[in-house]
């Protein structure tokens, strides 16, 4: 309500110096045509007084009404060059005001849904590791084997998702800062390989399937960042899909570059989000309604290092339903890039 009716009160200021403005602007106009029909009247008077004319047309083809109306025209026209600057520039200003304003709003909405979506993300694993050691103490003489081996596998598990939350903070802090990335040639077939396998040991009701060539050519680049970046697209792919998720990744060459597509058959991306998905703390929804778990960090890392391997990311919809994020790495051994400021981010979005 308060953001509305700051909002409002913009606006409404806005307006009321763009009409006053132009209002002044009117004036001007009628104070210097007065002016102008005043000094004629004049200039015709001391003429017809110094009997150099004897009825108005010959005032106006004499030389001084002419000058006369030199002069006027030409404040005319600086007055009319000068309204026409001024209020450009008076709406250049409004404009990087009003976009000054909504980065701040974003910004302030982008914090607020980090907060709420980091505490949720901390506090159910500590919750739920917290339950299983404490079932553990109190019930652990009681409990069956299989009953330990679940509170055990339970507790496993959320310590690696909450490693995994601390390392993507980690990372993206380190992505912003001049980060050096360790290089080296990489198989990025093997690479994908392992991570299908490993996601349909942990879920063996996924609909995951890898299409690739025998032999690709090798890229050059760091393989524990481009295991995030598959790491988080696949994570992506699973967690916006009703299960069991239906998800494709397909690897092949397009010239001298690899072509890596994650494709599901989730709720999609419309379009006025596929711009901002890539944006740092940015999720998809509302914070306080939304039921997916992340922190709007996973596509933010996505982007940083594909850009500083010299790729591109494309989301690109998958008709009749999904998404498919399309990567393309150069092939060869290209130096990767080390990242040092975020105003360099460049990235290709469908």
């Amino acid at each position: 309500m308060q953001d509305r009716k700051l909002r409002g009160f913009t606006y409404f200021v806005m307006v009321y110096m763009l009409l006053a403005f132009i209002w002044w602007s009117v004036l001007l106009f009628t104070k210097n045509r007065d002016a102008f029909r005043a000094k004629m009247e004049l200039q015709q008077i001391g003429l017809a007084a110094e009997g150099l004319i004897r009825n108005p047309e010959e005032f106006y083809a004499s030389d001084r009404y002419q000058q006369l109306r030199a002069d006027y025209r030409r404040q005319e026209n600086m007055i009319l060059g000068e309204t026409i600057f001024l209020s450009l520039s008076l709406l250049a200003g409004m404009y990087l005001i009003y976009r000054g304003y909504q980065r701040e709003v974003l910004a302030s909405q982008q914090q607020r849904n980090f907060l709420l979506s980091i505490t949720h993300e901390l506090k159910s694993p500590i919750a739920s590791i917290r339950l299983a050691l404490e079932t553990l103490l109190k019930r652990g003489h009681s409990l069956q084997p299989e009953q330990m081996a679940r509170l055990s596998s339970s507790g496993v598990k959320e310590t690696d998702r909450l490693n995994k939350l601390v390392e993507d903070l980690l990372l993206s802090a380190r992505l912003e800062s001049a980060y050096q990335f360790h290089q080296e040639p990489l198989e990025l077939v093997e690479l994908t390989e392992k991570l299908v396998h490993d996601q349909l040991q942990q879920q063996p009701d996924l609909d995951l399937t890898l299409v690739a060539p025998p032999q690709l050519p090798l890229v050059y680049g760091d393989r524990q960042a481009l295991t995030s970046v598959l790491l988080n697209l696949l994570e992506n792919a699973i967690k916006y899909s009703q299960p069991p998720a239906h998800i494709r990744v397909e690897l092949d060459q397009v010239g001298k570059e690899l072509r890596l597509q994650v494709a599901d058959r989730g709720i999609g991306i419309s379009s006025r989000e596929k711009k901002r998905i890539f944006d740092k703390f940015y999720r998809i929804g509302n914070e306080d309604t939304r039921t997916t778990k992340g922190t709007g960090l996973g596509l933010f890392i996505v982007r940083e290092i594909i850009r500083a391997h010299h790729g591109t990311i494309q989301v690109l919809d998958n008709l009749p339903q999904g998404t498919i994020f399309s990567i393309k790495l150069p092939v060869g051994a290209e130096p990767v890039a080390p990242l040092k400021r975020k105003s360099d981010v460049e990235n290709t979005l469908g």
